[in-house]
């Protein structure tokens, strides 16, 4: 049984998020709370697997009570259910930032209360993210257990031609850092951070203005360039392959199976099948995707680095591949940041590359 709790000012939207959530019977809700103050006491004595919460509310809000429950020694997941989570994107960003696992939006295109469409979506939803907290090698931003021992960077040959990036929740502020202290990279860079279908455009204008750099949402069949930051866009997957007249690496974007998009696994096993030398990154976030990814760019000799767990929002991401033995170092997102500009050395392609 996965236990729920209900965070919004509406009496009437408690209720009826109750209801939808009870609906199959393997979701019970075992507390309702109106504000964020009463979520983080209640969260505290309760001990439930997933937190449903409004964004704004009176005294403590939405962001900052997400916020307390992600720094409880036991936090739940937290699921943003808002109507100020589309129309408002910097409301699902600063969500994300905060701690919450993914966004749902209360309205319609039509305007109003869109409980159908709740109906239709909250129940997986809670389903997946309480099944991806109960698989955490590290819930909590505590300083980390003994890890084991890091696995050695590659040491054939130099350089590389692309850097993958994996990240979730925490994650838009993790970006940020990193790519202020990297500086503009003399490869290209592609990202998966885990977003709504309608947060892709917003979220490239949040990570440039943050970092100056030039960051792009990704086009089906667009080459990644050297100095650029390509974002996939949301609730889309993406995958590397080899195109074009010189055989360069250039991005498909389509959709895979699950509920997390744009997935880490598919990005970096691509970049493992056709990169000569992909170098990936595994920043904050809940659950395990990255993971399999990560072992295949191992597999093939490449480099995967990780966010430091008491560093993160969330450190399940970056455990898992840690507890794995596919991390080669960790550090904050700074210091990850500064070690790029280091070992982003362009790699050539080979004489003939792609004149098959």
């Amino acid at each position: 049984m996965i236990r729920a709790m209900v965070v919004d000012d509406s009496a009437f939207m408690r209720m009826a998020l109750r209801r939808i959530i009870e609906a199959d019977g393997d979701l019970r809700v075992v507390g309702e709370a109106s504000d964020g103050k009463m979520a983080i006491e209640q969260a505290a004595r309760l001990h439930p697997d997933i937190v449903t919460m409004d964004l704004e509310m009176p005294g403590l809000d939405g962001l900052e009570a997400t916020r307390g429950l992600v720094a409880l020694p036991d936090p739940p997941a937290v699921l943003m259910v808002s109507h100020h989570t589309r129309d408002g994107s910097q409301g699902a960003l600063a969500a994300l930032a905060a701690g919450a696992v993914d966004v749902l939006w209360k309205g319609s295109s039509l305007g109003g209360l869109d409980l159908a469409q709740i109906d239709r979506e909250l129940r997986g939803r809670l389903r997946h993210w309480a099944g991806q907290r109960a698989a955490q090698p590290w819930v909590r931003p505590a300083p980390s257990p003994p890890l084991p021992s890091p696995a050695p960077l590659p040491v054939s040959g130099k350089g590389c031609d692309v850097v993958v990036i994996a990240a979730s929740t925490g994650g838009p502020d993790a970006l940020a850092e990193l790519f202020q202290a990297s500086g503009p990279l003399p490869v290209p860079c592609v990202v998966a951070q885990h977003m709504p279908a309608d947060l892709g455009p917003d979220f490239v204008r949040h990570l440039a203005r943050r970092t100056g750099a030039e960051v792009v949402l990704a086009e089906h069949g667009m080459a990644p360039r050297p100095g650029s930051v390509t974002v996939i866009p949301g609730h889309t997957d993406g995958h590397l392959a080899r195109g074009g007249a010189a055989g360069g690496l250039v991005l498909r974007l389509g959709r895979g199976e699950g509920l997390v998009h744009p997935s880490a696994d598919m990005l970096f096993r691509s970049a493992a099948l056709v990169a000569q030398r992909a170098l990936g990154i595994v920043l904050s976030g809940m659950g395990r995707d990255g993971a399999a990814g990560a072992a295949a760019l191992r597999e093939r000799g490449m480099a995967v680095l990780a966010q430091s767990p008491e560093s993160c929002v969330v450190a399940g991401m970056p455990g898992a591949v840690i507890q794995a033995g596919l991390v080669s170092e960790t550090a904050d997102p700074a210091g990850l940041g500064a070690r790029l500009r280091l070992l982003a050395i362009p790699r050539p392609a080979p004489l003939g590359w792609g004149a098959a």
